[in-house]
């Protein structure tokens, strides 16, 4: 019985993600070239572009199938269940990473939520997710993508999932699950801890 071949493609996109997060954690992302990227993962420059068209591009990883995933969680919703409780259901899933990959996570996240020169590449794969969540609420509400309520959903939901993650990292105590649910909780309850105590 023979192994199966391993995926030569997919074990250097990683190696040179790794190799990326590492040296942009520890230098900054400006100074940072593809080259010494290639170098750091044992493979060459022309390699690197092979696999990613920018340096951002190696932050963000394998971004295009998360988006991919949580398109096909939100189709699959049940038609009983809460618009925003489908939201945040899907988004707690396709966030839910296992321990050994939570400090790679930790690396991408700093980097993309506090890197300048990342912010214009972060809103440019932030409008797949709010396209994806719009186009959800669209079809719950009979709406088209484009109108207030889908659109609104789509950027308060996904800025309560980027607060979630900025909480998460600068705690250190609290799961990332449960960030997310606190966040979606006060988002879907009109904030009820801003509201004053019954007399």
């Amino acid at each position: 019985m023979t192994e199966a071949p391993v995926d030569v493609r997919a074990d250097t996109r990683a190696r040179l993600q790794q190799a990326a997060l590492e040296l942009f954690t520890r230098t900054g992302f400006e100074q940072v070239t593809a080259d010494e990227i290639a170098d750091a993962a044992g493979t060459s420059r022309r390699t690197f572009f092979r696999c990613f068209a920018t340096k951002a591009d190696a932050v963000w990883g394998e971004f295009g199938a998360h988006v991919a995933r949580l398109e096909r969680l939100l189709a699959a919703t049940r038609e009983d269940q809460p618009v925003l409780a489908s939201i945040c259901a899907a988004y707690v899933e396709v966030n839910d990473y296992a321990d050994g990959d939570l400090p790679i996570l930790r690396q991408r996240m700093a980097l993309i939520l506090g890197e300048p020169a990342l912010q214009a590449h972060a809103q440019v794969r932030y409008a797949d997710v709010d396209r994806v969540v719009a186009e959800h609420v669209a079809r719950r509400l009979g709406q088209t993508p484009d109108a207030l309520l889908p659109r609104l959903v789509a950027t308060s939901t996904r800025a309560a999932a980027t607060t979630a993650f900025e909480v998460w990292l600068a705690d250190g105590t609290t799961t990332l699950a449960a960030a997310l649910h606190a966040a979606f909780d006060q988002l879907a309850l009109g904030f009820p801890d801003l509201r004053p105590p019954s007399a």
